[in-house]
């Protein structure tokens, strides 16, 4: 197998793709003067720091530091090597690399392993479809389906399928296209025997659901059973290609709905999703089986800032739905909760009132964030006694004080004057009271504010000293102008930057021009190898600098960078001059101050 795409390809593609395009698959970008911006993926944040040129063809988040071309955004996000994000952006230009890699349908290496894992699921799933829908094996399957409400478009649109009732039927059948037995126990597909070391089905005599992942790629199954038998869902266990913490079903589906719409409904489970979807909810995601992850929303927020949650409306799902909405608001999302009555689940609320009565008051009237805690801090709590009552609207004026805008927590403070017949202004006398309470616990502390987004990492914000920044001015006009690195280069005369990534940055540079005549962000950050200068080169390059650089600034950073080194020798030496006059050395301490002296005259 080929390794390495020659450079040429690398060329083609990188002039070939759009930066702001590609980016605009993961993120929702705005034009702002000559660049676009968004909310970073690299972190959570409330407001657009995420910065993408397309004159440069380049990237910088001015909050957490993230920055470099589209290579390295794919490489960030996904996970994945160069290599793999090579192909993808190849497949997407329509560039033919002429090399054999060994990739899945979705341009991405894998190993044969891994990708005898993905054949064999997909290979599964497109039999088991065929078994439901075509074979009198898979009737009463079907017609189970059919009873329970499923369409036949959904059935098609989600490739669910029918297990049969043998032990052993899908390890003969896989044995015989030859899957190795030991990589499928480890696909999860078959179970081997402790006794004799024999193998037997997982899934028997199910109605079988795909799991796919973000791509499309079919990676595990949950297999239902037909009757009373137990468990009532069987799943497959964790495996390579399938991870829990990092599925979202239905994503691959659902995700131009959500882009389109810039909206996700999050159900709690694939069941509820279905019957969604054919209500006409098409942007519906749900976990699998597990509570919410930091990788969840972070796959959600690639795509979305706005999420309805729709959990079943037992005292359960409603806990679930809060710890939910609160990982959610943490991570700078708009919530909404879609609250139904009974305390159904949204596939039985479907059933009992119909799609539209679904669509328009569970999903169309769903609750603010803020409303939806008024109802759940007074579950269980009996308001007819005072003592709860006050209790019940302390909660509430500590989670308005947590709003940040000004109208609306003037609308709650105004519900709850209402419903309890208290003065506004003494609410807003205790909001006041609360949040002077709370500024005093916490001063002192390193604790985030409520609803701060958590950041990957922190710009430094302190005033640079004067060669830091010259430095900086410096390698933005070398990275735009050839000519002007050479002659940087020459005025430095032997001596280098003061601070380490900046001189090894234009060591790289002085490099780059060697091998090429005019100067390219994209491909310099393609050249760089570590992933912390692509960073700062990324962030010069949204620096704003005059388009000329004249010989007077060109003059004055140098004279910026060498004085620095003067500087450090002139600490150096008062050092030693106080010593030496702290031994009553006079001659010694005479003859320091005049190197003293002259070292400041040559400033």
């Amino acid at each position: 197998m080929a390794e390495r795409i020659a450079e040429e390809k690398i060329n083609q593609i990188r002039q070939s793709v759009d930066i702001v395009e590609i980016i605009s698959e993961y993120i929702q970008l705005k034009k702002q003067g000559r660049n676009y911006f968004g909310l970073c993926p690299f972190h959570g944040e409330n407001s657009p720091s995420f910065s993408v040129s397309s004159d440069k063809q380049i990237y910088h988040c001015f909050g957490c530091g993230a920055g470099g071309n589209v290579f390295s955004f794919l490489m960030e996000l996904e996970g994945i090597s160069f290599l793999e994000a090579a192909i993808k952006l190849a497949e997407k230009a329509n560039i033919d690399l002429q090399v054999n890699f060994s990739v899945n349908g979705k341009g991405k290496s894998v190993s044969p392993e891994l990708q005898s894992m993905l054949d064999a699921h997909e290979l599964l799933t497109k039999f088991y479809h065929h078994l439901l829908v075509n074979t009198k094996d898979g009737q009463h399957a079907f017609e189970y389906l059919l009873k329970r409400g499923f369409t036949r478009e959904s059935i098609d649109k989600f490739q669910i399928g029918y297990s049969l009732n043998s032990w052993d039927f899908v390890y003969k059948f896989l044995t015989k296209r030859e899957f190795s037995p030991e990589i499928m126990e480890k696909a999860g597909l078959i179970i081997k025997r402790d006794r004799d070391g024999t193998y037997f089905d997982r899934f028997r005599d199910r109605i079988m659901f795909p799991i796919f992942d973000r791509n499309g790629n079919s990676i595990a199954f949950s297999g239902r059973s037909l009757g009373a038998e137990e468990p009532k869902y069987l799943n497959s266990p964790e495996t390579a290609i399938f991870n829990k913490s990092k599925i979202l079903y239905n994503f691959h589906l659902a995700k131009p709905s959500i882009r389109k719409l810039q909206q996700a409904v999050l159900f709690e489970g694939f069941a509820d999703v279905i019957a969604a979807d054919k209500s006409g909810v098409e942007n519906g995601i749900a976990t699998m089986g597990t509570s919410l992850t930091e990788e969840h929303i972070t796959l959600i927020r690639q795509n979305t800032q706005s999420v309805t949650i729709c959990f079943d409306s037992d005292k359960a799902g409603i806990e679930a739905a809060y710890r939910a909405g609160n990982m959610l608001m943490d991570a700078g999302c708009a919530i909404k909760v879609a609250m139904m009555s009974d305390g159904l689940d949204p596939d039985e609320y479907i059933k009992k009132n119909g799609p539209e009565k679904f669509r328009n008051e569970v999903i169309g009237a769903s609750l603010t964030w803020m409303a939806f805690k008024f109802l759940y801090f007074r579950r269980g709590k009996n308001l007819q006694i005072e003592g709860e009552r006050l209790a019940y609207i302390e909660t509430i004026l500590k989670e308005i004080s947590k709003l940040t805008k000004a109208v609306e927590k003037d609308h709650y403070l105004r519900q709850l004057a209402s419903e309890f017949s208290i003065s506004l202004d003494a609410l807003q006398q205790q909001l006041k009271q609360i949040f002077f309470a709370e500024k005093r616990n916490s001063s002192g502390q390193n604790q985030q504010p409520v609803n701060k987004p958590r950041v990957m990492a922190k710009q430094e914000n302190k005033l640079k000293p004067a060669h830091y920044t010259a430095e900086r001015r410096l390698i933005a006009h070398m990275l735009k102008d050839r000519d002007t690195a050479y002659k940087v280069q020459d005025l430095l005369q032997g001596s280098t930057f003061n601070t380490d990534e900046h001189q090894a940055i234009i060591t790289y540079l002085i490099g780059f021009y060697e091998d090429r005549m005019n100067p390219d962000s994209s491909a310099f950050l393609t050249y760089i190898q570590d992933e912390n200068l692509r960073r700062i080169v990324a962030d010069i390059e949204m620096m704003s600098i005059n388009d000329e650089l004249s010989n007077q600034e060109l003059t004055d950073y140098i004279k910026q960078v060498l004085n620095y080194q003067k500087l450090l020798k002139i600490k150096e030496k008062e050092v030693e001059l106080k010593e030496a006059e702290r031994q009553s050395d006079y001659s010694k301490a005479a003859a320091i101050a005049t190197e003293i002296s002259q070292l400041r005259k040559s400033l």
